[in-house]
């Protein structure tokens, strides 16, 4: 139950920083002086990656409903996405 509720506020935060008509980013993009669709395409990368990463996490939720172990599975692979982010934009900045 927990897990599903989770989910599903997660879902709707992400909703919030994905949609152009959200009030948080016009909100966000007029405090900012800048264009409202520039904003909302700079903060997809971040939340798409951050909702990949809470996708994989929710699914082993579902079936290891233990928070000792999801918890740092999260952790991991946030820190592992990190780094090869950091990598691929190394190898984009070398060339």
């Amino acid at each position: 139950m927990i897990v599903g509720m989770s989910a599903c506020l997660a879902g709707a935060v992400c909703g919030d920083h994905c949609s152009p008509i959200s009030d948080t980013t016009i909100m966000s993009s007029a405090g900012a002086q800048c264009n409202h669709i520039n904003h909302v395409s700079t903060q997809l990368p971040y939340a798409i990656t951050v909702a990949a990463i809470s996708f994989v996490c929710y699914i082993v939720a579902g079936f290891v409903p233990n928070a000792f172990i999801t918890l740092p599975l999260g952790i991991v692979l946030t820190i592992g996405t990190l780094f090869v982010i950091k990598a691929i934009t190394k190898n984009k900045a070398a060339e």
